[in-house]
């Protein structure tokens, strides 16, 4: 009953609409394709293209070869152009930007950070990365600047030395100096005296040297660090930084500081070169343990503590104990207070300085007994000693008979040792008042041209007329009688230099002791001779007239 229902339903049905499809659109049977088609053995165009007479054009499928398709075919076998590439879309909206890797000299970074600030590079500085040293003294760097700089100094390979003294910095230029220290391992030796970055900025520079291990030399001189900056430097210390050359001078350090620096010197004492000039370290406590401390070094070489007021014999068995480092070479105290005892509490420990080259004492207030204990000590062939300087010192013969004794052994034949003078060498020559009073007179009494006088002469007349005391009053008038351009000033100075005897009431000038000096200074000034007597006239007769007779003209 089914199969009848069906054959009724398939009469039932009426054909309402015929789409006619575009025979055009369809694709060629496949024996029509190009790409199918077995060329013959025989093919002309293959034959002319072998004897080179044929080129067969670019390759491409002429477009009316072409036809379109509303399949889902991506791409026809004809279509012989590859679809558009994706011109970075994709990539922008899901993947992260690429950062830009900048050269290790930093000379780009350094540029793009100061135009990204608005800041002008500095050319020194430019040419700078790709030398050893950096030179910016007295620059007048901004903080702007110097954030720029350690940026670009942070994977430098190049610079040794980076010198930044007198350049004012505060504390976010010093944060990034520190953050420069903890990136570069190039960087030998930075210099940062009197840049006044005080104990704030000291702090944030020490925290990146914690990580620093190229770093030899620090200067810190005029920072005013205080005992604080000296806290923050003992942190640093104990943290083993790899710094071995450090100047701490004008820094107003006390025995507060010397002691933190003293506590962390137990467990690190690797510190070459050390510079404590300049500061306020005499104290009861701080500064004796702190030499005794720096007595166990095995590696210190230079130790400078001049303009500090050490005295005392208590701080001459501390330096007694300072001389037991083994390599120490150069001992610089000057300009401090020692003497006496706190010299000779440290003499016998210049035996045990087997490297002691320069001791400096310059400017201490050494006795000449002191100077003299020195030098027998260094006659010593244990003392090594080369160099002893004490610039201020006067000495006497005794002493140099010392030191001409040690120069002539072979060990010391070239001991340099300086001092300021020999006590009792020589004698002070003062200027002669007396010459010079009379070579003025001479030379203003002989300038007029017409009126030149000789005053040796005219004192030389007094004298001849018995006058060999002579009021001041008076012998200025009598001068000035024949020497017009004598003052009275003058005349005066020389009256006092040729004093006679004084009374209550007038003041004498010695003519004879005078005219004596005179002829001693001019020998060839004489007085003329005395013309002889005039004859008597011939007495006339008297009585008669008496005419004589008249001679006759022959």
């Amino acid at each position: 009953m089914s199969n009848e229902s069906c054959i009724n339903s398939e009469e039932i049905t009426e054909v309402i609409f015929v789409n006619e499809v575009d025979v055009s659109s369809e694709e060629a049977p496949m024996d029509e394709w190009s790409s199918l088609v077995i060329e013959s053995e025989e093919n002309q165009k293959r034959f002319t293209f072998k004897l080179g007479l044929y080129h067969p054009g670019s390759g491409e499928i002429c477009g009316k070869y072409i036809s379109l398709s509303d399949s889902d075919v991506f791409r026809h076998p004809y279509y012989n152009y590859p679809a558009v590439t994706d011109p970075g879309i994709e990539k922008a909206l899901l993947y992260p930007e690429v950062k830009y890797i900048y050269p290790d000299d930093g000379e780009e970074l350094y540029l793009q950070i100061c135009k990204e600030m608005d800041e002008a590079p500095i050319k020194s500085f430019i040419s700078g990365l790709h030398k050893e040293v950096i030179d910016l003294r007295y620059y007048c760097v901004s903080f702007k600047g110097v954030r720029a700089m350690s940026l670009a100094l942070r994977y430098n390979k190049t610079v040794k030395v980076f010198n930044l003294t007198a350049n004012f910095l505060d504390v976010d230029a010093c944060f990034h100096l520190g953050d420069m220290l903890s990136n570069n391992y190039t960087l030998v030796e930075l210099n940062l005296s009197g840049c006044k970055i005080g104990p704030s900025g000291a702090k944030r520079i020490l925290n990146g040297l914690m990580t620093n291990r190229s770093l030899r030399v620090l200067n810190l001189d005029k920072n005013d660090l205080t005992d604080q900056g000296m806290e923050y430097l003992s942190t640093a210390i104990f943290n083993n930084i790899a710094v071995q050359e450090i100047s701490l001078s004008y820094n107003n350090i006390t025995g507060k500081g010397l002691n933190c620096l003293t506590e962390v010197f137990e467990t690190f004492n690797k510190f070459t070169k050390i510079d404590l000039s300049w500061n306020s370290l005499y104290t009861p406590g701080g500064l004796y343990n702190f030499l005794n401390r720096l007595g166990e070094n095995k590696v210190l070489s230079d130790l400078n503590l001049s303009w500090n007021s050490i005295g005392g014999a208590r701080f001459g068995t501390a330096i007694k104990n300072i001389l037991c480092a083994p390599k120490l070479r150069y001992l610089n105290l000057s300009n401090n207070k020692l003497t006496n005892e706190g010299i000779s509490n440290f003499l016998p420990g210049l035996t045990t300085a087997k490297n002691l080259v320069i001791l400096d004492l310059s400017y201490n207030p050494m006795t000449l007994e002191d100077a003299k204990n020195m030098l027998n000590k260094i006659k010593d062939p244990q003392v090594k000693i080369q160099h002893l300087l004490m610039d201020n010192m006067f000495v006497d013969g005794e002493f140099l008979d010392i030191l001409r004794q040690i120069k002539e052994t072979k060990l010391k034949k070239n001991l340099v040792v300086t001092y300021a003078g020999v006590i009792g060498a020589f004698k002070i020559i003062d200027a002669d008042m007396r010459e010079i009073l009379l070579n003025r007179a001479e030379i203003l009494a002989k300038k007029p041209k017409k009126r030149k006088v000789d005053i040796v002469l005219v004192a030389m007349n007094l004298l001849k007329d018995n006058i060999e005391l002579m009021p001041t009053k008076e012998f200025c008038y009598t001068m000035q009688q024949s020497c017009a351009l004598l003052d009275n000033d003058l005349l005066e100075e020389i009256a006092a230099v040729f004093a006679g005897p004084r009374t209550s009431k007038t003041k004498t000038v010695d003519i004879k002791l005078l005219v004596d000096y005179m002829k001693r200074k001019w020998p060839d000034r004489k007085l003329p001779p005395i013309p002889p007597p005039k004859p008597e006239p011939v007495p006339v007769p008297d009585g008669e007239n008496f005419k004589p007779k008249k001679q006759k003209k022959q």
